[in-house]
């Protein structure tokens, strides 16, 4: 059984992204969110093998996150054009690959799948909203069949825009990853703001923080160490704990020239932030 608010790190086993599963047991965290392997990797040995090895380093994933290799984030209009499920041009096949993702998760014993679904349309009267919802009910009603729920990462619409979203698509099973440094990336609202709104759908979370403020020439994208940006992490966890969230604190910090003594300071600050907040050290 995971403990409350057990330690986590993005991590990735060949898609590129987070940390490995190598650094993920050196730094003693006890659970991941995965980035899903790429396709040809997703075969049922390569889960059972993958299963092995987790639970073998006493690892547990929680999350399996989907993604597709024509994602672009090099700018926030090219999210807009090719992010998630989204776009129009792929958005049949990406929903054959987000349920073969939910079937690896599953193999893996996962109850999770998690993704960027896209920039949202900010109205439900917009065109393309109706077919959106109907992509979004069909993962979430694949999932179920897996005894699996479906999580949304905040960031590309307002908490407002991402709340309307879920009360149309109306699925038990379909939850909130709550990122806030996305918030501020994205520019899409105050971080503890919407966790007021989305509080009762939010069932894991990243502890990512970054600056409203770039730097010149820095890319938009780009995250700051836990602790050293604009997200208030101690006030983040307390709305976590006034919501009565005890899942895993997973923490992603992708963008660093120095990326384990980052993760190794947020899991040392996490930690005391656990205590301070829970009572606990562990």
């Amino acid at each position: 059984m995971i403990e409350d608010w057990a330690s986590g790190i993005f991590t990735s086993t060949g898609a590129g992204l987070g940390a490995g599963l190598a650094q993920v047991r050196q730094l003693g965290a006890t659970t991941v969110h995965l980035h899903a392997p790429h396709r040809d990797q997703r075969t049922p040995e390569n889960a059972q093998r993958l299963a092995q090895e987790v639970a073998a380093s006493g690892i547990a994933i929680t999350v399996v996150f989907v993604g597709f290799e024509d994602d672009d984030y090099t700018t926030v209009e090219r999210v807009e054009e090719s992010v998630g499920l989204v776009p129009q041009h792929t958005r049949e096949e990406r929903v054959r690959q987000t349920l073969e993702i939910a079937d690896f998760a599953h193999a893996l014993g996962v109850a999770a799948i998690g993704m960027h679904l896209g920039a949202l349309p900010g109205s439900p009267q917009a065109a393309q909203f109706l077919p959106i919802v109907k992509a979004t009910r069909a993962v979430c009603d694949h999932c179920a069949r897996n005894n699996q729920s479906f999580h949304l990462e905040t960031g590309q619409e307002t908490a407002a825009e991402l709340l309307s979203f879920l009360q149309a698509v109306d699925r038990p099973n379909l939850a909130v990853n709550f990122d806030p440094a996305n918030m501020i990336l994205y520019g899409a609202g105050d971080p503890l703001e919407a966790m007021g709104l989305l509080g009762p759908y939010i069932r894991s979370v990243h502890c990512k923080d970054a600056r409203y403020d770039r730097e010149p020439g820095q890319p938009w994208y780009e995250d700051a160490p836990l602790g050293q940006g604009d997200v208030d992490i101690e006030a983040f966890l307390r709305c976590l704990h006034a919501l009565g969230y005890t899942g895993a604190l997973t923490i992603e910090r992708e963008y660093s020239p120095d990326q384990t003594g980052d993760i190794e300071a947020a899991l040392n600050l996490l930690r005391d932030l656990r205590g301070k907040i829970l009572g606990t050290g562990s």
